[in-house]
């Protein structure tokens, strides 16, 4: 089943990569009296992820502040440290991005926002969504139909859905 707006997010521990090493990151610390802005990406250096997805929320990063958003974050199913090159490479960090991994999908799964797909070697993945999560609680989501498009979870869309 899927999650829907009104509904409290899942607890979870996401990673990210610290000067140390990975670091356990909760999703109460990330949520708890917070608006945040999240999408999920099927995966790092991807294409459409690369060139469509993470690209509208660099550009948007200044709208959503301006609307009250707290913090933007990405989420997918690869390690922290291609997350942290990722997002090194693309401008995400410099524009204020978090660069969160889900591990093993566990997160995707409890929102009912995975799928695999074993001919691409993708297993356990986020669909790509977007959302907007104010203090926990589910208030936008948006879910692609086609996890090879990039059009109703944009940073864009989002910017204009608060």
């Amino acid at each position: 089943m899927t999650i829907e707006p009104g509904q409290r997010l899942p607890e979870a521990r996401f990673l990210e990569l610290g000067p140390e090493g990975p670091v356990e990151v909760p999703s109460e610390a990330l949520f708890k009296g917070r608006r945040v802005a999240v999408f999920a990406v099927p995966g790092a250096f991807t294409p459409t992820c690369s060139n469509a997805h993470l690209p509208s929320f660099v550009k948007a990063a200044g709208e959503l502040s301006e609307k009250g958003v707290d913090e933007i974050v990405c989420i997918a199913s690869n390690d922290p440290f291609v997350m942290r090159a990722w997002g090194e490479a693309t401008g995400a960090l410099e524009a204020g991005i978090r660069m969160l991994t889900d591990p093993d999908g566990a997160f995707v799964r409890a929102l009912g926002l995975d799928f695999s797909a074993p001919p691409a070697g993708l297993f356990n993945r986020a669909k790509r969504f977007s959302m907007l999560v104010e203090d926990g609680e589910l208030k936008v989501l948006n879910v692609e139909d086609n996890p090879g498009q990039a059009v109703c979870s944009t940073g864009e869309v989002l910017v204009d859905m608060i």
